[in-house]
């Protein structure tokens, strides 16, 4: 006996999907149009060995991307991530590789940024998460070299990533670069005038990349407060009283975690459609 079912009308245009049972025990199986977008993808995370960047890499792997690389300026944090993301997942098919990267070093920026991108092969995303403790230094008490280094990693890598990324890239609306900035950038530090400068530059960088690298899309991800590793720095008092003000400068009075802003960046790969936009993921800080 062959029964014929069909589902979703609101979408008949686009799909018509059947499931049909043959003698009560063959099901066909469902159209799959929405979980695998990212199937099959080669991934890089530039930052991916802790914070939202490994967030971002153990997203991936969960949807199935067939190769990932993560890239770090420690070659510990590389092998001790890889080792993480493989006996987490030991069953995926995903190739995962790293490769050692120093984005701090002004002398060698360029030449490290060119040499990671001839190690890594064709892609279709790039994400860049990576970043260095904020210049704790007040502004008014800061001199160049201090105000210059705040915007190595932040500022000057991610946007020689473009320059020299984009190469790699598949010249299709399907590949994206995905950068990050940070609440700063839009609402303002005391004291944080240098590094809020260049949080605040990232979002003509991803404006003009999304321009001059089209047809690869480019976004940026803006999150608020993150509880990572960053704030490990801190002594537990400071830590936890940073974490406490976080929390008051939220509607949600909570602060960002890891597995809820990774979903950002999954959407930049993912939506075809996003180009030279910014994503905020805040908890409602710009509305306190």
């Amino acid at each position: 006996m062959i029964c014929t079912h069909s589902y979703g009308k609101a979408n008949e245009a686009e799909s018509h999907s059947r499931i049909e049972i043959i003698d009560d025990e063959e099901i066909m199986p469902d159209q799959v149009k929405w979980i695998n977008k990212l199937k099959g993808a080669r991934v890089l995370v530039i930052g991916g060995t802790s914070g939202l960047g490994f967030g971002v890499a153990e997203a991936s792997v969960e949807h199935g991307v067939s190769k990932l690389i993560i890239s770090s300026s420690s070659q510990k944090r590389l092998d001790d991530a890889v080792s993480k993301l493989k006996n987490s997942y030991p069953s995926s098919s995903t190739e995962i590789t790293a490769y050692q990267c120093d984005l701090a070093d002004e002398s060698k920026l360029s030449q490290n940024v060119q040499d990671l991108f001839s190690k890594v092969g064709e892609l279709d995303h790039i994400i860049f998460t990576a970043g260095d403790a904020p210049l704790l230094t007040p502004f008014v008490d800061s001199n160049f070299e201090s105000i210059k280094q705040a915007g190595m990693v932040r500022f000057f890598a991610p946007l020689l990533v473009g320059r020299y990324g984009y190469k790699n890239l598949v010249a299709s609306p399907a590949s994206s670069i995905v950068l990050t900035s940070g609440a700063s950038s839009e609402k303002p530090i005391p004291g944080w005038t240098a590094t809020s400068s260049y949080l605040s530059g990232l979002h003509g960088m991803m404006r003009g990349m999304a321009f001059d690298l089209k047809p690869i899309r480019v976004n940026l991800v803006i999150p608020g407060g993150v509880d990572t590793e960053m704030w490990n720095i801190l002594d537990q008092e400071s830590r936890e009283s940073v974490v406490e003000e976080l929390k008051r400068q939220t509607t949600t009075g909570r602060v960002g975690t890891v597995q809820n802003i990774a979903e950002a960046y999954l959407y930049c790969m993912k939506d075809r459609n996003v180009t030279g936009s910014t994503i905020n993921t805040n908890g409602g800080r710009f509305l306190v």
